[in-house]
């Protein structure tokens, strides 16, 4: 993984300046592109090259054009035989694979049907003129933009847009509305007024000439649900895509949550890796919610790595380093979420790189694509399920009971008129609501929350993250199987195909085990460790540019108790409030 930077003139300062400012996305090495015209900048983190000098980037090909590319193809290998008779590779890096492909096949052929990656790439074509930006299909990786005084700028994160874009520091009130309402930003603008972002999948071509966006065209993973579920054709594919998210030779390390998707991952990659370490968060003090052992997906871990003699390491989370973590948290992940652990998922990150770790594995977007969360079955026994787009826009908008309240002139209707045009409708499958969702969610939730929260904070410590479960291919495939066959008659029936095709390999305390999540249990912290409560009462108190937009109704105190902490709204409310001070927002 790496940093892509580029402005459409000649300005070789700015460019470094942002290669500077992201320098922890590439310790390998930088180093930049520039004409009358262009500049580009790289920062490089080495996995899959022989020698780091064989992945020096900006890249440029036989034909003169120019690539800055972040991420991995991971049917590379297939490649490389597929075109044996026409491309003979110089190095072992993907770079100039993708470079070569990109040379001599349409944009939208390499993007479409012939790459399976997870990727941001920028690439410039000389002879016509123009500038592509693209996206993988489902957001795993990162990239910025603005056009303003007639050029177009981009970076691989936002602080990295920041100081050359003005007016960024203003709040866009309208991807703030969609964070509180929905838990994420599923917006193409950012919280940054003028900073916005190529959507998952997406594709932009801008004309250098003209200096404006030409065509854009997007490459997402829909819910065709036209096939059956067949066990054998599922382990294949399966451990296919576990096999293919392995290239590189780097030090591999696996969140290892103790739940289904985390364990089936970890229990392949140890055919693939030798000596993976595996990686479980701890909370102390334990507690107990509403009848979960918020410990037992730690246990369940431990359990496993011990049988397969895995390197395993329990990550002890406390009240202090919730504390100690929290504002560095927000600001390194740039835009707030619906989600308290942030503080926890920066340190367990940290911990992973004081291990030697380069490469993370994780097991995001199982749930997504197996139907693994109880609103699918919901969704799946739906007695008047939706019929048209905008209907089934606000069934899915329904996802949290206690949004955020602002003070705005806005309301959840006004933003479901916003989503039908924002998002795309060619998700819609009326014949399987379920799987409709899932591919939303694909796009949305797990696009802005899961794999940006794992960009930002593993390359904060220079880790490139990695979702076996993930690659195009194999999400098609997953999002092709009818949810009847994903989900059961009672809502413990989730994600069948796993569990029957692999009853055998994975132990029943693991497939038996009622779904907790990893999580930190803050809100009860807050009640009872003084560190916590504190920290919170006065940040809660300090004044910060987001008050007048965001209702006190969501924090509310009294004289002596803290009022609805237990309502997720007030955490947010408190990383909201942080998010401003943090990055000097106005209104």
């Amino acid at each position: 993984m790496c940093g892509i930077y580029g402005i459409t003139i000649k300005d070789l300062d700015t460019i470094k300046k942002m290669v500077h400012i992201c320098a922890h996305r590439g310790p390998d090495g930088s180093n930049f592109y520039h004409n009358d015209f262009l500049t580009m900048g790289h920062n490089l983190l080495s996995i899959t090259a022989s020698h780091p000098d064989d992945a020096s980037q900006p890249w440029v090909s036989d034909r003169g054009n120019v690539l800055v590319f972040n991420g991995e193809i991971f049917n590379y290998h297939e490649l490389l035989i597929r075109f044996k008779n026409q491309f003979i590779p110089k190095s072992t890096c993907d770079t100039e694979l993708l470079s070569w492909l990109l040379d001599n096949f349409s944009y939208e052929d390499v993007v479409s049907k012939i790459i399976d990656s997870m990727h941001a790439f920028a690439f410039y074509n000389k002879k016509n003129n123009e500038l592509v930006l693209s996206r993988d299909h489902v957001g795993i990786k990162p990239l910025y933009f603005s056009v303003n005084q007639k050029r177009l700028i981009f970076s691989s994160e936002i602080k990295g847009l920041i100081e050359f874009v003005d007016n960024s520091r203003k709040i866009n009130r309208l991807a703030l509305a969609c964070t509180c309402f929905l838990g994420v930003n599923a917006l193409r603008e950012t919280m940054f007024s003028g900073i916005y972002k190529v959507l998952p999948g997406e594709t932009i071509i801008y004309d250098l000439e003209k200096q404006n966006i030409k065509r854009t065209y997007n490459s997402i993973v829909h819910p065709k649900s036209n096939i059956n579920f067949n066990s054998e054709e599922f382990e294949n594919k399966t451990e296919k895509a576990i096999k293919n998210s392995t290239l590189g030779n780097r030090k591999f390390g696996m969140f290892l949550s103790g739940g289904i998707d985390s364990t089936l991952i970890t229990s392949q990659l140890n055919n693939y890796i030798n000596g993976i370490d595996t990686f479980t968060n701890h909370m102390d003090p334990s507690e107990i919610i509403g009848g979960d052992d918020l410990n037992s997906d730690a246990y369940a871990a431990k359990k496993f790595s011990k049988e397969l003699k895995l390197n395993h390491h329990e990550v002890k989370i406390t009240p202090e380093i919730i504390s100690n973590y929290w504002t560095d948290s927000i600001k390194t992940i740039e835009e707030p979420v619906y989600n308290w652990n942030l503080p926890m998922y920066l340190y367990t990150n940290k911990y992973l790189s004081k291990k030697g770790i380069i490469v993370t594995m994780a097991g995001d977007v199982g749930d997504e694509i197996f139907g693994g969360y109880p609103k699918y079955f919901y969704l799946n026994n739906l007695k008047t399920p939706p019929r048209s787009w905008s209907e089934f826009i606000s069934i899915w908008m329904k996802k949290f009971s206690a949004p955020v309240k602002l003070n705005l002139n806005f309301d959840i209707n006004e933003l479901h008129n916003v989503l039908l045009k924002a998002l795309p409708e060619s998700l819609f499958n009326p014949d399987d609501i379920a799987n409709s969702a899932m591919a939303l969610d694909c796009i949305t939730t797990v696009s802005e929350d899961f794999f940006k929260r794992n960009d930002r904070f593993g390359m904060r410590y220079s880790m490139e993250g990695r979702f076996p479960l993930s690659s195009k291919e194999y999400m098609e495939y997953c999002l092709s199987i009818k949810s009847k066959f994903k989900i059961g008659k009672t809502i413990k029936d989730t994600k069948l195909p796993v569990r029957q095709t692999f009853k055998n390999l994975l132990p029943d305390y693991i497939l038996s085990k009622p779904k907790t999540g990893w999580g930190s249990p803050i809100t009860t912290w807050i009640e009872s460790q003084e560190i916590l409560k504190q920290k919170y009462l006065r940040e809660m108190k300090e004044e910060s540019p987001i008050d007048k937009i965001i209702s006190s109704d969501n924090f509310k105190l009294n004289s002596n108790e803290l009022v609805q902490l237990r309502n997720k709204r007030s955490i947010v409310s408190w990383a909201l409030k942080t998010w401003a001070k943090e990055f000097n927002m106005s209104l």
